[in-house]
């Protein structure tokens, strides 16, 4: 496979060599290229002869020293993204209303993604090729949505024959050594209960290869017509999976060190209990899955504050956020109010566009924090949390959006505000209410 070439980097030894933007790499000492991952571990072993298909029509072959080649490429992947193959009943994306930005149709199932940013894989869309390359190369962890280890009941729950065999992956993986990130995303009454605990057993038999499980509640929109029946948890059913999963983490915490499986905040939330303190996340495996989010930011909320000796630059914030976050950051931001002199508003957006059901502020959308705060006296600026935009990566405001393609500068404009995206971190969320 060859591999484009998007630049190259003035003076550098690929540069000196002839190769320009527009030529394409072949091999590295003689292997194909695939994609990022290929290019990075073969270049490990520099030096190496690099094969060149140049635009002129000649083959080019450089000898490299080291891995600085001066290339860069189009993207990571280097060809198009792998589409996910299933059609899981509690697929989110299959909830979304019609007349989106197209992009947020996709559904990647890539297991280079995996690796290079954390997206979580299914296996079924994954070759014997790319297995044994996970393999050769020792690319770890891999993150994967397991959601039941039934073979049969995986096979109905992503409606793909082949989901329930390729659970046979997990203990390739294993066996090699390779380590996991594995997800459950629960269903009441189909993937919970008895499924769950033996899939927690199953699970369990793979560690220490098998790192950390999360248990996620499947998330509900108000556009689910024509899709399978599913209900969403209660008070009752959400703190009967807790208890469950309470059950096998601490015996196993006993007998291993660690509690392996940890339910999302938003279990505890549902269930009205109180979060866990930080201990009981052995470091916290699983914070970008939401498992450990309320519990990290509020530790490190409360550090910060108790060093604090500055005053806040504004005399009036206020801080909207999704309606399952609002009692945290209340807690929080009327903790701080008094020790850095500003009077500071929470205010929950309720996700009026996706569904009550919906109250993480990630799927918050501007029209809603727009229609929702209009004609209110928000102060001197606005905070909102970074994942409630579509760059969680970047905390400005020039480019970034909402889900519904209202950018930050819009939202700033009709608002008469500073609009300040927010980590999930306790010392920026500290900071920013500073005015830092």
């Amino acid at each position: 496979m060859a591999v484009r070439i998007q630049s190259v980097r003035r003076f550098s030894r690929c540069w000196f060599a002839g190769i320009r933007a527009g030529d394409t790499l072949l091999t590295v000492d003689g292997k194909e290229i695939e994609d990022i991952l290929d290019y990075d571990f073969y270049m490990s072993f520099a030096p190496v002869t690099m094969e060149f298909s140049c635009r002129c029509g000649k083959t080019r072959r450089v000898h490299m020293p080291t891995a600085d080649t001066g290339l860069s490429f189009a993207t990571y992947l280097m060809d198009k993204q792998q589409h996910c193959k299933n059609k899981c009943i509690f697929c989110f994306i299959d909830q979304l209303p019609k007349g989106m930005r197209e992009s947020l149709y996709f559904k990647d199932d890539d297991s280079r993604l995996s690796f290079l940013f954390g997206n979580y894989i299914t296996l079924t869309n994954i070759s014997e090729h790319e297995i044994e390359r996970i393999i050769a190369m020792h690319i770890t962890p891999v993150n994967i949505s397991v959601h039941t280890m039934n073979p049969e009941l995986r096979v109905k729950m992503m409606a793909n024959p082949h989901a329930g065999e390729v659970l046979s992956i997990l203990l390739r993986f294993a066996e090699a050594g390779i380590q996991m990130n594995t997800q459950l995303v629960l269903c009441p009454g189909i993937n919970d209960g008895k499924e769950l605990e033996y899939s927690l057993q199953e699970l369990g038999k793979l560690y220490p290869a098998v790192q950390s499980i999360a248990a996620v509640p499947v998330g509900l929109t108000r556009y689910r017509e024509g899709l399978f029946l599913i209900q969403p948890y209660t008070k009752e059913t959400a703190g009967e999976v807790i208890d469950m999963i309470e059950r096998f983490s601490s015996d196993f915490k006993a007998r291993h060190g660690v509690r392996l499986c940890y339910p999302a905040d938003e279990f505890f939330l549902k269930a009205e209990r109180s979060l866990p303190d930080g201990s009981y996340y052995d470091g916290y495996p699983q914070l970008d899955n939401g498992v450990g989010l309320w519990t990290s930011l509020r530790e490190e909320f409360y550090e910060a504050l108790r060093g604090c000796t500055a005053r806040s630059r504004y005399q009036k914030l206020t801080l909207a956020t999704g309606t399952a976050a609002y009692p945290l950051m209340r807690e929080l931001c009327e903790a701080a109010a008094e020790k850095i002199g500003c009077e500071i508003h929470v205010i929950p957006i309720e996700n009026r566009f996706f569904g009550e059901q919906i109250t993480v502020a990630g799927l918050l959308t501007g029209q809603d924090l727009l229609e929702q705060l209009a004609n209110v006296d928000l102060g001197d600026a606005l905070l909102i949390p970074l994942v409630m935009t579509i760059d969680y990566t970047s905390h400005s405001t020039e480019n970034n959006k909402f889900l519904d393609d209202i950018t930050l500068k819009e939202a700033e404009s009709r608002l008469h505000i500073p609009v300040i995206p927010t980590g999930n971190n306790g010392q920026e969320l500290l900071s920013n209410l500073l005015g830092g």
